[in-house]
């Protein structure tokens, strides 16, 4: 009887995870607290990018392109990133990624201050885009190595799209602080050097990285994450909410420039990113009997409708509303497709799989900044607001014809051969 009595208080006590046990987690402030300091400075990258080769050049158009040559060179080299981290370590990849990083992001804002060639500075920004440290992903892995099955899993990943999403609210802030009143280069120098310390700060908490294993079976288990379904439909629907991020970034700097007060761009970007956190918070407070695949649909669905009308905004008043609007819609999408990770992909390729949507998040942002860009410079103020809302109905529109792919493969106990989980073997 009483271990009868003491069963029922422990399901209970998990039934409803909070972001207190959560925190209490053996070892996780060691790596949460440098995983922060770590990831801050990627809010700051593309805004500052634009902001610096705006003002070298005057033209939104040739400061999208570079910043999505950034973005496209990170989305490409992330997951092959991620599948390193997976193979030998996350230090491995770490260390060396953010000495590249730093001196890349330096040598981009030395090229772009002299007036380089817009030729130049693309061959700067790539290195810059493939060296951007993945500490989101990491810290993720962390949590899957730290709690495994546990009901704290998606309130896990509720934390880290806050945490995400709180460094969007800081980024923005500081990246506009530093370009207008310091110096238009100071936002990307201080971004480098932010880099170089949080990176190296994470890197050296040996003691919290996931176990790498290098026997034959693991590495069956490495084999691409993208041979999984349905993260393939993830990566669509990241892609979308990248093409926000993106969207908002430039047609915001437009948008306050056109108005005369180009300092409201980081604030109208924070309040974005604050409705985001704020929703956030709440997801990851809510013991959720929907299905994650539902969730994910109602929530794109409601990121469709509000990203399709901010090109109506005729005022920095009802743009901050409807930016605080989308901003909430976004993350319930982004914790769903990060919780739906843990069901769909083998523990051996998670890391890499959650770089792929990270990637797909950076890819979608490179191309609403390029689109956005030139919408801005040939059409009216605010025009490239059209590309969230494009990008968003495109991805709602994959994710429903594709939603059956995001169920986890099989019930019960099995052994699958490969990633695809194609005939699985049951396991009595």
């Amino acid at each position: 009887m009483a271990s009868t009595v003491t069963t029922s208080k422990d399901s209970a006590a998990t039934s409803r995870p909070g972001y207190g046990q959560l925190l209490r987690t053996r070892g996780a402030w060691t790596f949460l607290l440098p995983g922060f300091a770590a990831r801050q400075p990627f809010a700051m990258l593309t805004l500052s990018i634009v902001l610096l080769v705006q003002h070298t050049t005057g033209s939104y158009g040739a400061a999208g392109a570079v910043a999505a040559v950034t973005g496209v060179s990170m989305a490409l080299f992330a997951p092959y990133s991620g599948r390193l981290a997976d193979r030998h370590g996350q230090r491995a990849v770490l260390v060396p990624g953010v000495l590249v990083h730093a001196l890349s992001g330096l040598t981009l804002t030395a090229l772009a201050l002299h007036d380089a060639p817009l030729w130049a500075l693309f061959a700067a920004a790539v290195p810059t885009g493939a060296s951007v440290p993945q500490v989101g992903p990491m810290v993720r892995a962390r949590w899957g190595a730290k709690l495994k099955d546990s009901p704290l899993m998606t309130t896990a990943a509720a934390f880290e799209s806050v945490t995400d999403e709180f460094t969007f609210v800081v980024g923005p802030l500081l990246a506009t602080a530093l370009c207008t009143a310091v110096d238009p280069a100071a936002g990307l120098v201080t971004e480098a050097a932010l880099t170089l310390v949080g990176g190296l700060l994470f890197a050296a908490q040996r003691g919290t990285q996931p176990k790498t294993s290098a026997d034959g079976r693991a590495r069956v288990e490495h084999a691409s994450a993208l041979r999984v379904p349905g993260v393939r439909v993830l990566i669509v629907t990241f892609l979308g909410i990248g093409s926000v991020f993106g969207g908002m970034q430039v047609s915001l700097a437009a948008f306050t420039e056109s108005i005369g007060e180009p300092g409201l761009n980081g604030v109208l970007y924070g309040v974005f990113a604050a409705g985001n956190m704020v929703s956030g918070i709440a997801c990851g407070a809510i013991a959720w009997k929907a299905a994650p695949q539902r969730r994910l649909v109602i929530g794109y669905a409601a990121l469709a409708v509000t990203a399709s009308a901010l090109w109506t905004s005729q005022s920095a008043l009802l743009l901050a509303g409807l930016g605080l609007l989308v901003g909430m819609s976004i993350a319930p999408s982004l914790i769903t497709g990060y919780t739906l990770v843990e069901d769909l992909v083998p523990a051996g390729a998670r890391t890499e799989a959650f770089t792929w949507l990270t990637g797909a998040v950076a890819l979608g942002q490179a191309a609403a900044v390029t689109i956005a860009g030139q919408l801005e410079d040939r059409l009216w103020d605010g025009a490239g607001f059209l590309v969230p809302m494009g990008g968003t109905v495109l991805a709602l529109a994959t994710l429903l014809a594709l939603r059956s792919r995001l169920v986890p493969p099989s019930h019960g106990r099995t052994v699958a051969r490969g990633m695809d989980h194609r005939a699985p073997a049951a396991v009595d």
